[in-house]
């Protein structure tokens, strides 16, 4: 994967995010260091892998739309922050380790799968998905529009004691349906959202494959 990028102090990135209007509460949280900065709309063919990649910096700047063939993967600790100024879309989203992902415009996935606590999410646009998946506490930190699609949630991040469950088997492909055969907490990676087995479901995000029944439906 090559970006191309030039590097930003962090006195010129503050101002570029002042430029673009992107409130000040997104990223007085980010690390207050180098970043690395494409300017433009950037098409990345296959996975952005955050845990692979090598930036100068402590992250990445993207300066207009960002398109991802395949998904933005984070499974380990310790990632670059990605920053998009414009929309973000890609096959899917997979955030497991303590990613930072702001994004400036809209977000347009097949999946957006959350597991664990410890990143900083926030999208001022809308959360647009074929499913979203929450697992052990994680919820992003700011959808500013509407987030459209089934929610697949532990009850406790239910947003209210009325809301109605979405059953897993209506949105997911069998493929990573938890079954009583799966009884090692391990192999499915922890995940609380009912039914869903995480591992099963990263490896098909990983591949490429299908993870939603309208999608597979889609692909034949």
């Amino acid at each position: 994967m090559n970006i191309t990028t030039t590097p930003h102090s962090w006195d010129q990135a503050v101002a570029l995010f002042e430029q673009r209007r992107l409130p000040s509460d997104s990223y007085e949280n980010l690390y207050e260091e180098q970043y690395d900065v494409h300017t433009g709309a950037l098409t990345i063919d296959g996975h952005l892998d955050l845990d692979a990649t090598e930036p100068d910096g402590t992250g990445y700047i993207v300066d207009g739309d960002l398109l991802v063939d395949g998904a933005v993967l984070n499974t380990d600790d310790g990632c670059p922050a990605l920053v998009v100024l414009g929309d973000l879309r890609a096959a899917a989203v997979y955030l497991e380790g303590d990613a930072k992902l702001i994004v400036g415009g809209d977000v347009h996935v097949g999946a957006f799968v959350g597991h664990m606590t410890d990143k900083l999410v926030m999208i001022h646009g809308d959360l647009r998905t074929g499913v979203t998946v929450l697992s052990a506490e994680f919820e992003p930190d700011l959808v500013g529009g509407e987030l459209f699609g089934p929610i697949l949630r532990p009850p406790y991040l239910a947003p209210s004691p009325d809301s109605v469950p979405v059953a897993p088997e209506t949105v997911l492909v069998p493929e990573v349906l938890r079954t009583a055969s799966d009884t090692d907490p391990d192999e499915w990676r922890g995940f609380d959202a009912p039914g869903v087995h995480g591992g099963r479901l990263l490896r098909r995000i990983e591949a490429g494959l299908p993870v939603t029944l309208a999608e597979q439906a889609t692909k034949g």
